[in-house]
């Protein structure tokens, strides 16, 4: 600070320090404790549902408020049927490094079994995390914008939920690392029990008569006005997701004029040299910074 400054922030101090003293007005010992910038908190295996598997970890920062600190959400895979949230625990430690004024919310879903259809069930799993978060916003201190960051079949549920879902608008970014975007692609119809498979996954009571299940739920089918800036990543040979699934969907983001990122790396499924996860990392952080980004004004 500028020596000027300085002394007429000293002036100023010692003026308003003696109209203080002569004052009955001074806060309260309650009223200071307000004052004080929030400390860091966590909250684990919060509950949002009925089910036991409805579950949130959430991790507020410190000097949070309801007027800056926005919410990422990290959604594990596991192929619809398997996974927790324990798998996503890395990017957790990430975040908080370099995202450190940012809440991360690590979520889990009903897994889908013979009585449980993963579709839509699992995208209204993550609705009512957001809607949960979204009404708590005051007394948690965060703002409900969000961050989806999902990983194969965790990128597929983020991305149904942003597209078709996400009516507010809540949702201002999307990281999609190997998720399944086009159920319709050979690479999935040509297997003999792709249609026995998908009826598995699907509630068709939740859905129109003669709905193609398998475009209703291919999330670079349904691009829409709400959908959010994405990044994607892949490996140039995934045995499970075709790399042609990520180039769908950033072709159909690139044609519908939404800001989007595409990355491919040697290897499969997520299976990747250490340099391509920290490239990974270095572009999933500028990312959030340009579109779920925390001005230090506020």
């Amino acid at each position: 600070m500028k020596l000027r400054w300085f002394i007429l922030f000293l002036a100023f101090g010692i003026f308003w320090t003696s109209v203080s003293c002569s004052s009955d007005n001074s806060p309260s010992d309650e009223q200071q404790d307000d004052m004080l910038p929030l400390e860091a908190a966590s909250m684990l295996d919060v509950s949002y549902g009925s089910n036991s598997q409805q579950k949130y970890d959430i991790y507020l920062p410190a000097a949070r408020t309801s007027a800056k600190t926005k919410v990422v959400i990290l959604v594990h895979g596991g192929g619809w049927t398997e996974g927790d949230k324990g798998d996503m625990s890395g990017y957790i430690t990430l975040l908080q490094e370099i995202h450190p004024n940012h809440a991360v919310v690590n979520m889990n879903y009903v897994l889908a079994d013979v009585n449980t259809a993963a579709f839509p069930n699992q995208y209204l799993d993550l609705q009512a995390v957001i809607a949960e978060l979204t009404a708590e916003s005051e007394t948690l201190q965060i703002l409900p914008e969000f961050g989806l960051i999902g990983v194969s079949a965790g990128a597929h549920i983020s991305l149904m939920y942003d597209s078709v879902y996400d009516t507010n608008d809540a949702v201002k970014m999307v990281c999609d690392v190997v998720g399944p975007t086009n159920f319709t692609d050979p690479f999935f119809t040509d297997n003999p029990n792709f249609e026995f498979l998908l009826s598995l996954l699907v509630d068709e009571a939740a859905y129109p008569d003669g709905t193609d299940y398998a475009v209703a739920n291919s999330p670079a089918l349904q691009l829409s006005s709400t959908t959010s800036p994405t990044i994607l990543f892949y490996g140039n040979e995934d045995p499970l997701v075709p790399l042609e699934n990520g180039q769908l969907l950033n072709d159909n983001l690139e044609n519908s004029s939404i800001p989007h990122s595409f990355t491919t790396y040697d290897g499969g499924h997520g299976d990747w040299e250490p340099a391509s996860y920290l490239d990974l990392q270095n572009r999933l952080t500028n990312y959030i910074n340009q579109f779920l980004p925390i001005s230090a004004g506020n």
